[in-house]
């Protein structure tokens, strides 16, 4: 296969890369990822149907669990044709309007993760420091208006991505290193000039990872300093107790997607396969534990799963 030289959008194709050098031991690999994408589907899709069929759950907590289930359903959806496809079948073959789609896909799906877990961290800090308000300043139509805004802006600074990259004719090799699509590395194939999309991609990482991150921290900042003028002990513990969960999901997701971030924008030195371990590890495993460390943590979430699972 020719690499893509000033060949037509239409026609041209990228090949993607699985585990380099374990190819002989591909389909024993494929067991693991396809265990991990079986839990994350199974167990989000099954928060999504306990919190839709227990008007219970119908809470400012759940409702945003909710959604952080259908943005690692949808990111598990986004990665797994195309990782399964290479460790089953060899299938390494993807056309640039493909990866263009699926690399929208997945950096939406994981800023609009992002701005979950923000908004998961102010229904925390807002039942910890003022829970005689709690239900009047998280009603059901201030928390729609939330997930609107975080979505739309999820969706709008990702969609200039195709078409900055869809103007550019690639000329490098057109081997990605991993199975997936990404804006990072799609763009450093091009033959043209990338400080547009370079500037514009790292003004969209300090926009949304960077600062619901530090927005993220702020309000834990807040919540400890009202945990700690509660002169019951039990009441302290109780309180962050209800973080503990919240707190897993946060660290799951932004230790290993700002540790990639940095590697593949400074990191030239580092090992190639610690760059793809380190994907697969930010792509496959926040959306396979957030559902069993809320199910583990949230008592009312499990005795509904169980009582589900029973009948």
């Amino acid at each position: 296969m020719s690499a893509v030289n000033d060949t037509k959008f239409s026609s041209a194709v990228f090949l993607l890369t699985g585990i380099p050098g374990q190819e002989d031991v591909y389909f024993w690999i494929s067991i693991p990822f396809f265990l991990m994408y079986a839990i994350s589907v199974v167990g989000n899709s099954v928060i999504l149907f306990i919190i839709k069929t227990d008007p219970s759950l119908h809470e400012p907590m759940y409702i945003f669990l909710s959604m952080l289930a259908v943005t690692d359903l949808g990111l598990s959806i986004a990665t797994m044709p195309t990782t399964l496809g290479i460790f089953l079948f060899n299938a390494r073959e993807i056309s640039l309007d493909a990866c263009f789609a699926q690399l929208f896909f997945i950096h939406s799906l994981s800023y609009i993760e992002s701005s979950v877990l923000l908004l998961m961290a102010f229904d925390r800090f807002v039942a910890i420091s003022n829970p005689l308000r709690y239900a009047s300043i998280l009603t059901l139509p201030r928390i729609a208006k939330m997930v609107f805004v975080f979505v739309l802006r999820g969706v709008a600074v990702v969609f200039p991505l195709p078409f900055l990259l869809k103007r550019f004719q690639y000329c490098q090799a057109n081997v990605i290193s991993r199975s997936y699509c990404l804006h990072t590395e799609v763009m450093k194939m091009a033959c043209s000039d990338i400080r547009v999309n370079s500037i514009y991609g790292l003004f969209v990482t300090v926009f949304t990872v960077v600062l619901d991150s530090l927005l993220i921290f702020l309000s834990y900042v807040m919540i400890l300093k009202t945990v700690l003028s509660i002169a019951s002990y039990a009441e302290c513990v109780r309180a962050l107790s209800t973080c503990v969960s919240h707190l897993c999901a946060v660290l799951l997701f932004y230790t290993p997607g700002i540790g990639l971030s940095i590697v593949q924008r400074f990191g030239n030195s580092s090992s190639p396969l610690l760059q793809i371990l380190m994907g697969y590890v930010y792509l496959l495993v926040p959306p396979m534990m957030n559902p069993i460390v809320y199910s583990l943590k949230s008592k009312h979430l499990r005795v509904r799963i169980i009582r589900a699972f029973k009948k």
